[in-house]
């Protein structure tokens, strides 16, 4: 059993680098955020549970807690044997553990976000991939799988949902200027299909903190930047640049840094937030929760106009 310790990497946030834990699956090298990561432990006995995802094995409870394990090798269609020597990653993000087979352990790299592209939609399989970043680690390419679309997929009861907007009832409309940084795609149609539904109907989309920075920075310098942009909502794991560099430069220059920043990731967790204050974001929280993402838009824009 081996438990994975983050504090390195949180000690340093906003220097745009990630760790990256690398696993074989069918001798197919694929990624892991270290920061999603609780621990590894050999594979157990699970018990099965009716009417489940095909890919869902089951729960097991390692000690006090019953954490559901996800076949990934099964998930992406490799039909082979389960072995004792097989490991489960047991992981926590989106306020869950959740355990997943993997067939070895490679080790951990520490690399830029810069160094991590988008796979070509033949890779990915576009929309519907769920390859979030191609990376080059020890001199082997490795696939960033995107585990928050794995789960979205296996159980979309614990995904961004509609209906938290439904229950506000009639919402006036905003054209205020709102940008975002998200990468995943279909992370990136809920929400803005979820603002859109909440009123804010001037919404502008960035796949990763990169180009949500560039368009900042391209815009004139001569007009109020509150015409521009009103709110910015970012995620914190992007290629290119991730969230906690996106938020440490809005908040570093003096043009930008009144723009009220809201982290919206699936990685928040107490070490998360004191990072994110530290770098100076108005408000963290953590998907899925999209109907306090529109509480807190609402503040801190009337909070701003007033």
């Amino acid at each position: 059993m081996s438990e994975v310790h983050n504090s390195g990497i949180l000690l340093e946030s906003g220097t745009n680098e990630i760790e990256i834990m690398e696993f074989t699956i069918d001798d197919n090298l694929y990624g892991i955020n270290v920061a999603k990561v609780r621990e590894i432990i050999l594979s157990a006995p699970v018990k099965s549970m009716p009417h489940a995802h095909p890919a869902v094995e089951g729960i097991f409870k390692p000690r006090d807690t019953v954490i559901t394990v996800v076949d990934l090798p099964k998930y992406l269609g490799v039909e082979q044997e389960k072995t004792p020597k097989d490991l489960f990653i047991v992981t926590n993000f989106n306020k869950m553990f959740i355990a997943f087979r993997v067939h070895t352990v490679v080790g951990i790299s520490r690399i830029s976000w810069t160094d991590i592209h988008k796979p070509d939609k033949t890779v990915s399989g576009g929309s519907e991939g769920v390859a979030t970043g191609i990376a080059q680690c020890r001199g082997e390419l490795v696939t960033i799988l995107d585990f928050e679309r794995i789960v979205a997929e296996i159980a979309p009861q614990t995904t961004i949902q509609m209906n938290e907007i439904d229950k506000m009832g009639p919402r006036a409309r905003s054209d205020e200027p709102i940008w975002i940084a998200e990468d995943s795609i279909l992370l990136s149609k809920m929400i803005e299909d979820c603002l859109h539904k909440a009123g804010y109907a001037n919404l502008r989309m960035y796949p990763n903190g990169r180009e949500l920075w560039e368009a900042l920075n391209a815009l004139p310098k001569d007009q109020d930047i509150a015409m521009d942009v009103a709110l910015i909502i970012t995620d914190i794991e992007m290629p290119q640049m991730d969230g906690h560099r996106l938020t440490k430069l809005v908040k570093d220059t003096p043009r930008f840094r009144e723009i009220p920043l809201i982290i919206f990731s699936s990685l928040i967790s107490e070490e998360m937030r004191i990072k994110g204050r530290q770098l100076g974001a108005d408000e963290q929280m953590s998907k899925p929760e999209i109907g306090h993402l529109v509480d807190v838009m609402d503040h801190l824009l009337a909070t701003k106009r007033n």
